[in-house]
């Protein structure tokens, strides 16, 4: 099925996400003295909450402000919870008992508070960490998510009312999964934000590509798991090629490749060694002489053909790299344009403070912070280049990522738009 932003506005989705006029939509967000705005209840949905989880670096930021010292903090109020497993080291009941939530044994008692009505405004599906299978083919985490998902629905559905979503990360590590739960957004008319917290990073320089500018090739730059991590460089690749001229039109092709197959494609052409150097070059510390990262057992070369020509790539450089990064090559430009997404790799996580941000705006303004589109695209390239990776280095066709959209506007954490300033070191 395509997914473009007419066939959305359509539907009523692209109206109720707010994907109209992306450059225009965000031009007050930045006021200097918002008006003070009422907090808003919302329940969440997640695997495990232990500290240092995913749980635990936005739901905390929720409880205890974005720096968790009860200072500023976003305008919602965390009111339900529902742990989908409690291990050792749990922190949910503690944190319960301290802030005066509910600890739900539902996810539809956490929407309903034990009643027949939705009784929140919004709703964080957190489907990141606990112990589950993994996939027999591509050794993929089972995370609940599309469950998560249909049981937020359900209630909806058995309530008759619908409230933004909030999806951590990737979609699904299914592509049937992601397709159906973009396909319920649509038909029950909901904001449904998802993604990564690194698009939403500091960038060093502060890289901030012109909608509309015209770009030949592009290079991005991860490290660690092929694909939890793999997602993040997806998303932070896939945020900088989304303000292309005509925006983003899909993805004809993916392909993975690893060991030699990784300087067979660089020595073809299949991706810019300038490039890649140029994006190392933000990062500190990094060397771009060491060649030993090709032949690492977790580093690969993600390979992917846009349906407009345009062929990029996302380089997880294991035993090189240690951070994100990208460089794109810019019509009429000689230098290469890039940046180092830089996260807060220690407590309080002030990169996620930026992506809870963007919840709050989502929940209370009833449009999308940025594109649905885009996690749905780059769920599909995942989900693509985990099955290249599996059977050699195979080349999948993809005419199922017909996915077409705009970027927008929405601040990062070092534009000087954006209302949010936190230390980030």
């Amino acid at each position: 099925m395509q997914y473009s932003r007419r066939a959305l506005l359509k539907t009523g989705i692209g109206t109720t996400l707010g994907l109209t006029l992306p450059s225009a939509a965000f031009t007050g967000f930045a006021a200097a003295n918002p008006a003070p705005r009422k907090k808003l209840p919302v329940a969440a949905v997640v695997t495990v909450y232990r500290s240092a989880s995913h749980a635990d670096v936005i739901l905390g930021k929720i409880l205890e402000g974005y720096r968790h010292d009860g200072g500023e903090g976003p305008d919602l109020e965390l009111v339900s919870l529902y742990t989908d497993q409690v291990p050792e080291g749990d922190m949910s009941r503690d944190k319960a008992r301290q802030h005066g939530f509910r600890i739900s044994p539902t996810i539809e008692d956490a929407l309903t508070l034990g009643t027949n009505q939705l009784q929140v405004a919004g709703v964080l599906c957190i489907g990141e960490h606990g112990d589950y299978p993994k996939t027999p083919d591509t050794a993929q985490r089972l995370y609940p998510r599309r469950r998560f998902f249909d049981e937020v629905t359900a209630t909806f559905k058995k309530a008759g009312k619908v409230v933004p979503v909030f999806n951590d990360k990737h979609l699904s590590c299914h592509w049937a999964d992601a397709q159906a739960m973009m396909q319920t957004a649509s038909q029950m008319k909901f904001p449904f934000l998802a993604g990564s917290s690194v698009p939403g990073a500091w960038r060093t320089p502060p890289l901030d590509l012109p909608l509309d500018c015209e770009i030949e090739s592009a290079v991005s730059i991860g490290y660690g798991g092929l694909e939890d991590y793999g997602f993040h460089a997806l998303e932070a690749h896939q945020c900088l090629l989304e303000r292309r001229r005509g925006g983003e039109t899909g993805v004809a092709s993916v392909r993975a490749v690893t060991g030699q197959q990784i300087l067979e494609s660089e020595q073809a052409g299949e991706w810019s060694q300038p490039l890649f150097e140029a994006a190392l070059k933000t990062m500190p510390g990094m060397l771009t002489d060491n060649e030993r990262w090709r032949h690492q057992p977790n580093s690969a070369v993600y390979l992917i053909e846009h349906r407009d020509g345009l062929r990029s790539a996302v380089v997880m450089a294991n035993g090189l790299a240690a951070h994100f990064a990208g460089a794109v090559k810019l019509k009429n430009k000689s230098a290469p344009a890039a940046t180092w997404f830089k996260l807060q790799e220690g407590w309080p996580y002030g990169h996620f403070a930026y992506l809870v941000r963007a919840i709050d705006e989502t929940f209370h303004s009833g449009k999308t912070a940025w594109p649905i589109e885009r996690t749905l695209l780059t769920t599909g390239i995942l989900d693509r280049a985990m099955h290249s990776l599996a059977n050699g280095g195979q080349t999948y066709k993809t005419p199922e990522l017909e996915i077409s959209y705009r970027g927008n506007d929405w601040p990062f954490a070092s534009h000087p738009d954006s209302p949010l300033q936190l230390p980030n070191d």
